[in-house]
Parts: C-alpha cells; sequence; structure tokens
C-alpha cells in the first residue's frame, strides 16, 4: 500500500504529465481542447455513478475531457446534494440524459448487507449511506436470496441502482419537468467488474 506522501507524489507526477500533454496517446491529455473549456462545457451525459476506484466513468465509457458530468458516491445513491447536481448539469448545460451507473460487487452494498446480517458499532457517516442503500436489501433477506450471498448481491445491487434512478425522476420537481416537457431520460446501468461491460437495464426508451 502506497503512502499519503507516495500517493501524493504519484498524482502530482501524473498532474504534470498531463499539463505537459507528455502522453498523447491517452484521450485526457488532448491541450488543444483545454482553451475552449476554460469558457464552457458542453457535457453529453449526466453520470451518478459510485465511488469504486475500479470504476471512473469518463474511462468506461471512453470520454475525454468535457464529455462527461460526473457524481460520484459510495453506493451511487441519492441524497439532496445528488440531486441538486443533476438538476444544475440538466438546467445550466442542457445536458439531456442521466445515468445511475452502479456495479458488480458493490462495497456499498455489501456494507449494508454487513449491516443488517451482523449489527454493529458503525460511524453516523458510514450509516447515512447505509440507510439510504436498505430499502434495496431489506426485503431481500427474508425471500431465499439470504440462502445465496453472490445471487443477493446482485439482485440488491440492480435494486439499489433501480431505486436511485427511479428517486431522480420522481424526487424533483425540476427534472420531472425536464422529463415531461423536454425530453431528458434517466436511465440505469450496471458496470460489470468481470466484463468492463455496462447493461443499460433501467429505463430504456423503446425502439
Amino acid at each position: 500500500m502506497n503512502s499519503a506522501r507516495e500517493a501524493l507524489a504519484r498524482l502530482q507526477e501524473g498532474n504534470r504529465r498531463f499539463a505537459a500533454a507528455a502522453d498523447t496517446s491517452n484521450p485526457f491529455n488532448v491541450p488543444t481542447r483545454q482553451p475552449h473549456l476554460t469558457k464552457r462545457q458542453d457535457p453529453t451525459a449526466i453520470i451518478l455513478g459510485c465511488s469504486d476506484a475500479r470504476v471512473p466513468a469518463e474511462i468506461i465509457f471512453d470520454q475525454g475531457l468535457g464529455d462527461l458530468f460526473v457524481i460520484r458516491v459510495a453506493g451511487n445513491i441519492v441524497s439532496p446534494s445528488q440531486v441538486g447536481s443533476v438538476e444544475f448539469a440538466a438546467e445550466r448545460f442542457g445536458t439531456r440524459l442521466v445515468v445511475v451507473l452502479g456495479h458488480s460487487e458493490c462495497g456499498a452494498i455489501l456494507a449494508t448487507i454487513e449491516a443488517l446480517q451482523q449489527p454493529a458499532s458503525r460511524s453516523r457517516n458510514l450509516l447515512s449511506i447505509v440507510d439510504r442503500v436498505r430499502p434495496s436489501v431489506e426485503d431481500l433477506l427474508g425471500t431465499e436470496l439470504a440462502q445465496d450471498h453472490d445471487a443477493l448481491v446482485r439482485h440488491a445491487v440492480r435494486l439499489n441502482i433501480r431505486a436511485s434512478a427511479d428517486h431522480l425522476r420522481h424526487g424533483s420537481q425540476v427534472l420531472e419537468q425536464l422529463i415531461r416537457d423536454d425530453g431528458l431520460l434517466v436511465v440505469g446501468a450496471e458496470y460489470s467488474l468481470e466484463t468492463g461491460e455496462v447493461d443499460f437495464f433501467d429505463g430504456m426508451p423503446e425502439g
């Protein structure tokens, strides 16, 4: 494990390479785009994703600077600050696609299952995440899935994504109006850590 100083040095060196565009094969190092981006941004999509270090939206969707407006939080949960961030981007930039991006083996799902099956003392801040994931897990624990941990996690991940997407669709007057009048689309998707593929499974338009 890197020490904090080693990690900081790594970030500083990476930023020096980025600023100098030393690695021109990296899509993020495109100096000709930087002057344009200092004045405005025009993101193609708003991504509400999990903070998991293995799921960086810009990389898994092969996008570059300015292409995505990314909001990341453990468990891709929806709280007022996340709703406000989505509202801001949708209104300010006219972005008309919102993707709630969860992933397989989500740590927030695992932590919630552990908290429900083996209650223990946890920080108030961690519990605020667990409490938002809880509804997607709690009902499943009363089914036969409780006997199959892997299946339980898979189903809970998807239920949690659906719950967050539904919250965005129905928990904000701003977003509801944009959906109704301006073509805003909120979809749910799951990234597979095993295959690298994203399955868009919730709220997809027909045809």
